[in-house]
């Protein structure tokens, strides 16, 4: 369908070259005087310049060649060239109907459909995941959607680090405390173990400790990057202890990846890459690309326009060991030969910027990518406590991410047990699917690029722009539609008739925007606009919902027409909550 928008504007085109003017000034936007008007078009302002009149001449021409419409039902030029448009509620609800009838609610596939990777993860194997993976799961995931929901062909990956010096310290450890596991034994030729030698919660342990240790005991990180470095040079037993680890730590994170509705379609790591680094090396030193510099091989990606310092990239230490810019040249190499994307989007923390602009122009100037291809920077702002400072635990340690999820759980569980009787069963699961809204709806609602405080208190509230008021906004939705079936009712049956007051015509224009919205999120790969969206149209539906009597009124007619609106809103919010990754229960 097109947007009513378009529909409004290709109106006031014809209606301009009626008024003998370009149709490319009849633009036409929401109004911001919505006490005036519904939309407005100012565009005899700038035509008076070309055309040498006033602009209410040419605003009163306009208005004159809008005579008869049925798209609009009040057309009206104001001093000193403002044009108030006020939508046909006939035409209105005719749009409304033609939604309601498509399975997409208006909002068409693109006829370009593209290969999107999206690198939206990024967590440590061996280490629980925290609050700092919190934004790129759930920003990531919803991108994924939206792109999806837009006709692409979208795959997520969590790109896991699992090859670091992170690894050689669980190697170190491990070997100290178990050292008769054949792992060790570089003379051992047999099969290893089926079952890995240890449980997520004793990795969980291993790592810390190894870490903590290699601070203050030189000879015990030298063997730590020792054992790195014979992991990636291939060591036999050193490469099946990796798949224990990652079988261990994958089966958890996808478990913590789950409680966050958060899935991929792709668990590559960095050591799936190192098969490519090799000849992407040699043929960056064949092309004459990398040089060595203080031992370091290394790419200039420097440019002219460049306003700050851009150091070169850096493909391998002094040591010869690879980096996180190696391996991820490395993904782009794989990503490239197996998949040959159209678009690759890193969701990642803004700080690292400057690591992907080096990454991105390496790529590009060594012909590791497409021409055609774009790789985009999608960076986040940092989760913020009500100090202003990034979220800690009282302590003034990271937080896990499910102790914070935990946290939600028992605040929304308080609430929900304060608001209503029911089973300790029924309020913990009601209070799981609140405090994901909470949490994901707090987080996306602000600009992905922004920081923002993470406030338990105002993210759980049932009132102001929240998840669970969203969430409540539905239930209600649903508890009337359930009322009217038991009264013998059927909500999949009849249309929606022309608006009798004024909040029916605004839930009915605000559900117009429905595709409109989801276009602009696509292109600006924009969470927050849906949740604005959401704000809005629950907004509207409540304001609609306490000044019109929906059950109550005896005109069966009408009644009907009002489930019909209803039944349209829930499919509407509930479109745009699972485009954000939650749901909401049948009650609360």
């Amino acid at each position: 369908m097109k947007k009513l928008l378009d529909l409004i504007t290709e109106e006031l085109e014809q209606a301009f070259i009626k008024a003998g003017c370009d149709g490319a000034y009849a633009r036409v936007t929401l109004s911001n005087r919505p006490d005036l008007c519904e939309y407005q078009c100012n565009g005899a302002m700038a035509a008076a310049k070309k055309y040498h009149k006033a602009p209410i001449l040419i605003a009163n021409a306009v208005v004159e060649a809008l005579a008869g419409t049925e798209l609009l039902e009040d057309v009206q030029a104001v001093n000193p060239g403002f044009i108030n448009l006020k939508v046909s509620a006939g035409f209105l609800s005719g749009y409304l109907n033609e939604m309601a009838e498509d399975e997409r609610l208006g909002y068409e596939k693109t006829d370009a459909p593209e290969t999107i990777m999206i690198d939206y993860g990024g967590p440590n194997v061996a280490k629980p995941l925290h609050v700092g993976h919190l934004r790129s799961a759930i920003i990531g995931e919803s991108v994924k959607r939206i792109a999806r929901f837009a006709g692409h062909k979208v795959i997520g990956d969590v790109h896991l680090g699992d090859w670091g010096l992170q690894m050689g310290l669980i190697i170190t450890e491990l070997k100290e405390r178990k050292p008769s596991l054949p792992y060790f034994d570089e003379t051992y030729e047999g099969g290893y173990p089926q079952e890995a030698p240890f449980t997520i919660a004793e990795l969980e342990e291993i790592y810390p400790t190894a870490s903590g240790r290699s601070k203050e005991d030189a000879a015990y990180k030298e063997a730590a990057m020792q054992a790195t470095f014979e992991l990636q040079q291939g060591r036999r037993g050193y490469q099946a202890l990796l798949k224990q680890i990652l079988a261990v730590s994958v089966s958890d994170l996808k478990q913590n990846y789950a409680n966050l509705n958060v899935d991929f379609d792709l668990w590559k790591g960095e050591s799936d890459v190192q098969p490519y680094i090799p000849d992407m090396v040699r043929e960056m030193k064949e092309k004459g690309y990398a040089y060595t510099s203080d031992g370091a091989l290394v790419v200039d990606v420097k440019e002219e326009s460049d306003t700050k310092e851009v150091p070169p990239c850096m493909l391998l230490k002094s040591d010869g060991a690879s980096l996180y810019t190696t391996t991820d040249l490395a993904t782009i190499v794989e990503r490239m030969k197996l998949y040959r994307p159209d678009r690759i989007v890193y969701v990642v923390d803004k700080r690292q910027e400057m690591h992907f602009v080096q990454v991105f122009r390496c790529a590009r100037k060594c012909g590791l990518v497409a021409e055609d291809t774009r790789l985009e920077f999608l960076g986040f702002g940092t989760m913020n406590g009500k100090d202003g400072k990034p979220f800690k635990t009282r302590e003034g340690g990271v937080m896990r991410l499910q102790y914070l999820l935990a946290d939600i759980n028992e605040e929304m569980l308080k609430k929900i047990r304060e608001s209503r009787p029911m089973s300790e069963e029924e309020a913990a699961d009601i209070a799981k699917v609140v405090g994901l809204s909470a949490v994901k709806y707090g987080d996306l609602s602000n600009q992905a690029s922004k920081d923002y405080i993470f406030d338990v208190d105002r993210f759980t509230s049932s009132e102001g722009n929240t998840g669970p008021y969203i969430l409540y906004t539905v239930v209600r939705i649903k508890s009337i539609l359930k009322k009217y079936e038991e009264q013998g009712g059927r909500t999949t049956e009849g249309r929606m008739m022309e608006c009798e007051n004024e909040s029916e015509k605004a839930l009915m224009r605000e559900l117009a925007r429905f595709n409109s919205v989801m276009e602009t999120a696509y292109e600006e790969l924009a969470p927050h606009k849906v949740c604005a969206y959401l704000y809005d149209l629950a907004n509207a539906f409540n304001k609609f919902y306490h000044e019109t009597s929906i059950l109550g009124t005896e005109d069966t007619a009408r009644k009907d027409s009002r489930i019909r609106l209803l039944v349209l809103t829930r499919r509407v919010l509930e479109t745009c909550m699972d485009l954000l990754g939650f749901e909401a229960p049948e009650r609360m």
